[in-house]
């Protein structure tokens, strides 16, 4: 029968167990980032892996699976890591972001917009998540509110090419040329190359 001094003892001994691989888990998890950097893409996921299995709090280390997924062009994996990121942590607005941007290049339109809707609301200055849901709604059919994210989008960042050029996009879709130029002009003032044949399909209402 335990005393109560060596439930103590006990209780200490778990605690130093657990710092001990709360410690080893941050390790493998900077090795993994080293590694990472260094684009040993296939070493850094050894890396993340080991830093999971010794803390079931790094969600950060699924959300950097998802990038180097990404790279190797695996989205059913990106998308994995980043459920797995945010069920870890529900209120991780980037999650939700990677989240969003992996279902928008797998043409999974409805469950884009959903967690981008959610990354927004879990933090409303993500810029590439306003750009990815004006691509998503201009995907889902519908303009109208593509239009209206877009120009949410480069009023909170009037320098972000990208943005200006998807607006431009969406304002074409819509039949409003006009304004399609303006901001395909503006993408290319700020350094973004649009892509040819758009800008062959814009060049008889200029």
């Amino acid at each position: 029968m335990k005393t109560p001094q060596d439930s103590e003892e006990f209780i200490f001994q778990q605690k130093q167990l657990r710092d001990e691989d709360s410690d080893c888990a941050s390790s493998h998890y900077n090795q993994g980032v080293s590694l990472m950097q260094e684009g040993r893409l296939d070493e850094a996921v050894e890396a993340f892996r080991k830093a999971i299995e010794n803390s079931a709090r790094m969600f950060e280390a699924y959300v950097n699976l998802g990038y180097i997924f990404f790279k190797q062009g695996d989205l059913e994996m990106v998308v994995d890591a980043n459920q797995k990121a945010v069920g870890i942590e529900p209120r991780y607005a980037r999650g939700y972001a990677n989240l969003g941007f992996a279902y928008l290049q797998m043409m999974k339109t409805d469950e884009a917009i959903a967690a981008l809707n959610k990354a927004l609301e879990l933090n409303p200055d993500i810029v590439q998540a306003w750009s990815n849901l004006t691509n998503a709604y201009l995907q889902n059919a519908e303009v109208e509110r593509a239009i209206e994210t877009g120009e949410k989008m480069v009023a909170m960042a009037p320098d972000f090419a990208l943005g200006h050029n998807n607006l431009a996009t969406a304002y074409f879709n819509n039949d409003e040329y006009e304004k399609a130029i303006e901001h395909v002009d503006k993408a290319i003032q700020l350094g973004f190359e649009p892509h040819p044949e758009f800008l062959k399909a814009l060049a008889p209402y200029r």
